[in-house]
């Protein structure tokens, strides 16, 4: 005769409880998982330029490593006061970031009297992804063919010589700030909107030279349509050491090299950060090495400080040589 007992429900409550757990397991685990949906790269320049090109190559492979679409998008104007509020403005959950010039970071807060950001406070560092040489180039070789040719013509004719850049704070303006500085001479700088603008109106003629992210200048150089005068370094550049530095040619002092990062909002999450930094280390240290050097870029691995440290510390370097040079913050 079957028992009458009441069966107890705790082992019923516990069933019940762990079927509940498995159905409600995979849910959470997907929306937890990074990336599981296209992440927004934001580049606050026009496509074509140095930082655009690095922007492009880190983006397809994190899309590659992390099985979603990393896309550009070019947010060009102001000298990066488009493009990094969006930055700085957006969640902090991994799906936008950006590639940002160094100057941005550093050089615009000495620039310009407010800016739509703090560079300091608004952005995580995820990682520096390149350093540039800066190079010196002119379209007329015949009249400027050594550094010590172009100051003498430069210092015969004060501020008749002009320069491009890719906008006020930019790399190449500082260049221009530091050549000024240290040796007397006085140029007319004339900013564009990136440095490909710039770089075509210098093979047209409209401007008498600039100074240049190496990789923007390489190819023109190769071709022909751009003549180096010198690289803005203590030594000559791995990627194109058949050009002297302007120490070489009699320039002293001028040194100055340009760095590209990768950055998210800041407060985004720690895992997020270093699943998106191991990726792009191992990229740098592999195969995509040597087609960086091949335009110019020298991969950043293994930087002896913090690129938070850096910023904070270019931004006082890079404020004390603008105040040097007299320029007014706009």
């Amino acid at each position: 005769m079957p028992s009458t007992r009441p069966r107890s429900i705790r082992p019923l409550l516990l069933a019940a409880l762990c079927t509940a757990s498995s159905l409600f397991a995979t849910p959470s685990s997907a929306q937890d998982a990074y990336p599981n949906r296209p992440v927004k790269v934001i580049v606050a320049l026009p496509a074509g330029g140095s930082v655009d090109m690095v922007a492009r190559q880190i983006s397809q492979q994190l899309s590659t490593d992390l099985g979603q679409p990393f896309v550009v998008d070019n947010r060009a104007g102001a000298s990066g006061q488009i493009g990094l509020p969006a930055v700085a403005k957006a969640p902090p959950d991994g799906y936008t970031l950006m590639v940002s010039p160094a100057s941005f970071l550093t050089t615009n807060k000495s620039i310009f009297k407010t800016l739509p950001y703090n560079p300091e406070t608004d952005f995580v560092p995820v990682t520096k992804l390149v350093n540039q040489a800066m190079v010196l180039v002119v379209r007329d070789k015949a009249k400027y063919s050594t550094p010590a040719g172009l100051l003498a013509a430069a210092k015969a004719s004060p501020g008749k010589l002009t320069y491009a850049s890719s906008g006020d704070g930019s790399p190449q303006h500082l260049a221009g700030l530091m050549f000024e500085s240290q040796t007397g001479a006085k140029l007319l700088h004339v900013p564009y909107k990136g440095g490909a603008p710039a770089i075509t109106d210098l093979i047209g003629g409209v401007v008498d030279m600039a100074f240049a992210p190496l990789p923007e200048a390489l190819p023109h150089i190769k071709s022909g349509k751009l003549h180096p005068v010198g690289v803005l370094s203590e030594k000559r550049a791995i990627s194109a050491p058949e050009i002297p530095t302007l120490k070489e040619g009699g320039v002293n002092n001028v040194v100055l090299s340009a760095w590209i990062a990768l950055l998210a909002p800041a407060k985004t999450p720690q895992p997020i950060l270093d699943s998106l930094g191991k990726s792009v280390k191992t990229m740098l240290r592999g195969d995509a090495k040597n087609r960086l050097i091949e335009i110019g870029m020298e991969p950043a691995v293994d930087e002896a400080k913090p690129l938070a440290q850096v910023i904070s510390e270019e931004i006082r370097i890079h404020a004390e040589l603008v105040k040097a040079a007299g320029l007014v913050p706009q």
